[in-house]
């Protein structure tokens, strides 16, 4: 089982498993800027990565400014390399999700 970093995550992993969609939490760590010594100035890790669809997927349901952050990295991400699929989901669409689907998960403390 997955020790998830905010339990949008918990819950979404949850809505993956209802309808039998694999995923991997965390497994890639892209590399997006480095400092002239090679070592890593910036990098990003989308949430999870759906093998069957070959795409990562980023849940954005915090801050404003956070929001501001992983967009960047997301841009990066994109020209960096072009044929990596990702799928940002922000705040609303999450709640569109959450209120369709019924998402709920109790999560421990």
């Amino acid at each position: 089982m997955s020790v998830f970093a905010h339990p949008s995550e918990a819950e979404f992993a949850s809505l993956l498993d209802r309808f039998g969609v694999r995923w991997e939490y965390e497994p890639t760590t892209f590399v997006l800027e480095t400092h002239p010594d090679g070592l890593t100035r910036t990098a990003f890790t989308p949430d999870f990565y759906l093998p069957e669809l070959d795409t990562y997927v980023e849940l954005t349901v915090l801050r404003q400014a956070l929001v501001t952050r992983k967009n960047r990295k997301a841009r990066l991400l994109r020209e960096r390399y072009p044929g990596v699929r990702l799928r940002m989901i922000y705040r609303r669409e999450w709640e569109e999700i959450r209120a369709r689907y019924g998402v709920t998960v109790a999560v421990a403390s």
